[in-house]
């Protein structure tokens, strides 16, 4: 495997300060009551190594020299500024633990030289370093990586890359390791990034992700260059474990939820949830090459391109299987009430 000798740094061993979350409560005639979740903690500078919690969001801050800094704000808000005297600083805010979470950001990102913006997380068992970059500077961190295939999703396609580090500092101390990338081909500085697109497709190319999910943020990062950013990070709809929608619901109260089923040597199956009304319109947008080879549990209509389903009286979840012809991304999906 290919060794990205020009790939940023790594940064040491990071202990994991998990602040402990803020929680007060009122004692009303010997009843706890939770206090109401509008308390909100002041502004907050970090210019030295060091986890913790912010306004309910993890956060991580780490360089190995220079004077980059990172100013919490309110919610999932974050600044950022480093200049040319940084050698490598990463930081930014999101959630102790990774999941197939849905995630909108948004914001300005303005690199000078090499740097990124990327959502940006570690597993364990096995340790996996994974970037999936919406944006960069100077430099494509998939240079010297080996690529694996691609997948589109959000708007964009993007390619997917492995490389492997060998005796680097890690969240678990100098190990060895592989760094999985998403590097999307359009940039943008904001929109929503669907997480569990990037982990299936980077498991139908072989790369599995480690077992036990270490933090995940929405992270600017810099190598031997300067610049700025100001990031504001959310949870979608349908984030956390287990399926998730891989868009919002369409016109209507209604939303369709994908899930993987059984998968074969030229074909899968997806099972699609629908929610908020039983007199719904689903459409899902095949990816190219693919074609519909069968259907259960509602009337589908086209087998390329946009098909329709709608309920047939079988309830509100049905079943497709897709011929992939090569092509093993998800479809697109949408809801609308008919």
């Amino acid at each position: 495997m290919n060794d990205i000798s020009t790939t940023p740094r790594r940064r040491g061993r990071l202990r994991l300060l998990l602040g402990a979350a803020c929680a007060a409560a009122l004692a009303v005639g010997g009843t706890v009551v939770a206090a109401p979740s509008a308390y909100a903690e002041a502004d907050r500078t970090v210019s030295s190594n060091t986890t913790g919690t912010h306004n309910g969001y993890f956060f991580s801050f780490w360089k190995d020299s220079g004077n980059a800094s990172m100013t919490l704000r309110a919610d999932g808000r974050y600044s950022s500024n480093w200049g040319s005297g940084t050698n490598n600083w990463v930081g930014g805010k999101g959630w102790a633990t990774g999941s197939r979470r849905t995630i909108s950001y948004s914001g300005t990102y303005s690199p000078n030289g090499n740097s990124y913006l990327a959502l940006y997380g570690w597993t364990r068992n096995p340790l996996i370093e994974y970037y999936v970059v919406e944006n960069f500077g100077t430099y494509n961190p998939s240079s010297g990586a080996t690529r694996m295939g691609s997948v589109t999703t959000d708007g964009s396609t993007y390619d997917i890359y492995r490389s492997l580090r060998v005796n680097q500092p890690s969240i678990d101390g100098t190990a060895t390791f592989y760094q999985f990338w998403s590097v999307r081909q359009q940039k943008r500085t904001g929109g929503t990034i669907t997480t569990a697109n990037h982990f299936d497709a980077w498991a139908r190319a072989g790369l599995s992700l480690g077992t036990n999910h270490s933090y995940q943020i929405m992270a600017t990062e810099g190598y031997q260059s300067s610049g700025s950013s100001d990031i504001t990070v959310r949870e979608g709809t349908g984030g956390g474990p287990g399926p998730t929608p891989t868009n919002p619901p369409g016109t209507g109260d209604c939303t369709a939820t994908l899930s993987a089923g059984q998968q074969w040597g030229d074909r899968f199956n997806l099972n699609v949830a629908v929610s908020g009304a039983s007199n719904w319109v689903v459409s899902l947008g095949l990816n190219g090459g693919q074609s519909l080879q069968n259907s259960w549990n509602a009337s589908v209509s086209g087998t390329t391109g946009t098909i329709t389903a709608r309920p047939n009286g079988s309830g509100n979840n049905f079943g497709i299987t897709i011929m992939a012809n090569g092509n093993w991304t998800w479809p697109t999906v949408t809801c609308r009430t008919g």
